[in-house]
């Protein structure tokens, strides 16, 4: 998760404890009876911790939506750089295939005239 991300969760965390221990107080200081006090307390409590858990859901679903995008775009650099990557080593690989088949017959017609000099040479003194 980000830092935001984190930050976030910690605000809603503080917030919530906050909320949670103001009922508290609120309640235990109410001139109430003390098992209506306790009912409440529970009440509230309950409540706190849907509330929590909700927001843990909400965070959880944006954290998990945030991870997809940032995968796909990863796997989508990914793609792109091996695409481009093999492109250009087929590029290379033809280039080095012509410059041999090129060179190659350069290098044989060369020999061929060497050799003919050389027997034509040969064939002079022996005359």
């Amino acid at each position: 998760m980000s830092k935001k991300g984190s930050n976030s969760a910690s605000v809603l965390a503080g917030l919530l404890a906050g909320a949670a221990a103001g009922v508290v107080l609120g309640m235990l200081y109410a001139p109430e009876e003390g098992a209506e006090t306790r009912r409440k307390i529970k009440t509230k409590a309950n409540e706190l911790k849907d509330q929590a858990v909700d927001q843990y859901g909400k965070v959880s679903e944006k954290a998990m939506e945030r991870y997809d995008e940032v995968s796909g775009k990863v796997k989508n650099q990914y793609d792109n750089i091996s695409t481009q990557v093999k492109e250009t080593t087929d590029k290379v690989v033809s280039s080095v295939k012509d410059g041999y088949d090129k060179y190659k017959d350069q290098a044989v017609n060369t020999t061929k005239d060497v050799v003919g000099d050389v027997e034509n040479e040969l064939g002079g003194m022996r005359s």
